[in-house]
């Protein structure tokens, strides 16, 4: 049942004997008989012969001798399933069975030593690499021809290691369908189990996969853990993708006709390593939650999240299904893991309480925290949209339809991971209204809030949450700044452009001329004063609120300053005229918004008895 029977002689052929003997018709002794007394003598004469010259490999020579040792163990279970049904045959059943042991202890040292020759050749990414050519050779029956037609043909197309190490995996199962076949499956499997499975484990150590309890895990500081996670991702995707996947389709091959088998070895010889290697997150994710751990968190989420479909398709076996459960649940628990974490998120910044105001108006560090680790959570968009997939957004207060129409969703319960997102930054955008009321100076406030608002659109747009807010958010934004930078031009600097005639161009006379003259310059200088401490970080923002007051302030002057000059030079001098020349305005101008204190003070002159004068010596303190 297990070989393919040969085809009876045709009655009127003769029928093969021995040397020096003559046919018979005893009916005692049948054709059957006789062929199985020869199929035990040319197995005795073949195993004999192995077993006097034991410093010999039978597969590593010529390939037609193995052939010849493998049908001659197949023809000796032939023999012995025929003389089982005799009982006069006991002495010859016994010869042949101890014929059969000692080949099967041949085999299992052949095997063996397969096995452990060719470590480097059966590497996992070595068998993973060519498993669709050697799943070509299916059986024993096959080996003996299509081997060697199979090597002949890809010797042109395939490296030497993969050429041998297809020859290594196609022995090895001819060996192992042998042995179990003949009864001898348990001796063929430990074998296997103990030397790929130190193969595997060593591997995995080298990977730095190591057993750890929770309670190691939970007393770790975080920059060892951190060294441990990034030591895992490296490991998962080498052990999935190589080292399990390459074992799965080695042990698959070499036991191809027993699916019994397979799982078996397949489980003995991965699943501890397995466990090791995904329990690791799985208790990560149970330790104390803090926002330095998110991102290394969605790493492995990430890692297990991409490599699933290989880990269900390696582990598919009924005694591998704790693998799998156990990388799902360190999926669902690094989830659960993220959703705390964003949930604390969001409650530090509304719980942040410093009263103290940024000094010049400039970038508050809530801000850059904030914006710095939501643009590094924009890159792990497409893995948070499924944790937060059935996670909807919960507030207390009803949500800013015009905030969130933009984003072409739903507002309300929503959970998409763009809306959460917006939502994180209204949070901080609310938290930075009431950190601008801490100024005293109005325009001041101002200033603080289109520096940081300026800062929140500049990293959207420079990061990943350009694509999941999209430009009519970014646009609405941009906007916002602008009338913040309106508001700062219109409460900053309403005293100079009151001070600006309505009609530059206008007929005055000398003394009306002057009055406007000075009137204007004190109150520059005052606004000047008090804003050369004052900062605005982004350069192209700075650059726009100097046009835009060049553009309100110096042009209208430079008309007023042309018509009157002559009238002016008469009652203020030419040193007065000079330093106020609207080109030295400009100046002044460009001067604002470094944070850089007075280092652009007006000049003063002594011989100027203006108000003007005393303001310069005040800037100049």
């Amino acid at each position: 049942m297990f070989f393919r029977s040969r085809s009876p002689s045709p009655a009127n052929s003769p029928l093969r004997t021995r040397p020096g003997t003559t046919p018979t018709s005893s009916p005692h002794r049948t054709f059957n008989d006789s062929l199985m007394d020869e199929n035990i003598e040319i197995a005795q004469s073949l195993i004999d012969s192995w077993e006097s010259n034991e410093t010999v490999t039978l597969f590593n020579g010529d390939r037609q001798e193995a052939r010849q040792y493998l049908h001659a163990v197949k023809d000796l279970q032939s023999a012995m399933h025929h003389f089982i049904s005799q009982s006069s045959a006991s002495d010859k059943l016994i010869k042949a069975q101890n014929l059969m042991e000692t080949a099967m202890k041949r085999l299992q040292k052949e095997f063996y030593q397969i096995l452990s020759s060719n470590r480097q050749y059966l590497d996992p990414e070595s068998v993973s690499s060519h498993s669709s050519r050697a799943s070509t050779i299916s059986s024993y029956s096959d080996f003996e021809d299509e081997l060697e037609d199979e090597l002949r043909a890809t010797t042109e197309s395939i490296s030497e290691v993969e050429r041998v190490s297809m020859a290594a995996m196609t022995d090895l199962k001819s060996i192992a369908d042998c042995m179990i076949s003949a009864g001898y499956a348990k001796e063929c499997v430990k074998v296997y189990i103990t030397v790929r499975k130190s193969i595997v484990d060593e591997g995995l150590y080298h990977l730095g996969v190591e057993r750890m309890t929770f309670s190691q895990i939970q007393k770790m500081d975080w920059d060892v853990m951190e060294i441990k996670i990034k030591s895992w991702l490296n490991a998962v995707k080498v052990a999935v993708k190589t080292l399990f996947y390459g074992e799965r389709i080695l042990s698959d091959h070499v036991f191809s006709p027993s699916e019994t088998i397979r799982e078996s070895c397949f489980s003995e010889i991965c699943g501890e390593g397995a466990t090791m290697l995904f329990g690791f997150p799985e208790m990560v994710a149970k330790c104390k939650k803090s926002l330095e751990k998110m991102f290394r968190t969605l790493d492995m989420y990430q890692s297990i999240s991409d490599l699933w479909p290989e880990i269900d398709s390696i582990f598919s076996y009924h005694s591998t299904s704790t693998v799998r459960s156990l990388a799902m649940n360190s999926l669902l628990r690094l989830g659960e893991a993220v959703r705390t974490m964003l949930t604390d998120f969001e409650s530090a910044i509304q719980k942040d309480s410093s009263k103290t105001p940024v000094p010049s108006g400039g970038i508050h560090p809530l801000t850059r925290y904030v914006m710095n680790y939501i643009s590094f959570l924009g890159d792990y968009s497409e893995i948070l949209s499924d944790i937060v997939a059935d996670w909807p957004l919960s507030v207390h207060t009803p949500l800013p339809e015009s905030y969130f129409g933009s984003l072409d969703t739903d507002p309300e319960g929503t959970s998409s991971i763009s809306v959460r997102f917006a939502w994180l930054i209204l949070v901080l955008l609310c938290k930075l209204d009431g950190k601008a009321e801490l100024y005293k100076d109005v325009s001041l406030s101002y200033i603080f809030l289109a520096n940081n608002l300026q800062y929140v659109v500049v990293k959207v747009r420079s990061s990943n949450l350009k694509f999941l807010l999209g430009e009519d958010w970014v646009a609405n934004h941009e906007a916002k700044v602008k009338q913040y930078v309106s508001n700062y031009e219109r409460v900053g600097w309403s005293k100079v452009f009151t001070a600006l005639p309505e009609d530059p161009t206008a007929d005055l006379t000398p003394e009306q001329a002057n009055v406007i003259f000075h009137k204007l310059i004190f109150s520059f200088e005052e606004a000047y004063r008090k804003q050369t401490s004052w900062v605005v970080p982004d350069p192209k923002l700075r650059d726009e609120i100097k046009v835009a007051l060049a553009k309100k302030l110096v042009t209208p002057y430079r008309k007023y300053y042309e018509k009157h000059r002559g009238g002016l030079m008469s009652l203020c001098g030419s040193d007065s005229l000079v330093r106020y020349a609207p080109e030295n305005i400009d100046n002044f101008l460009s001067d604002l918004f470094f944070g850089v204190g007075n280092v652009g003070s007006l000049p003063s002159s002594s011989t100027t008895s203006s108000p003007a004068s005393s303001t310069h010596s005040r800037v100049r303190r």
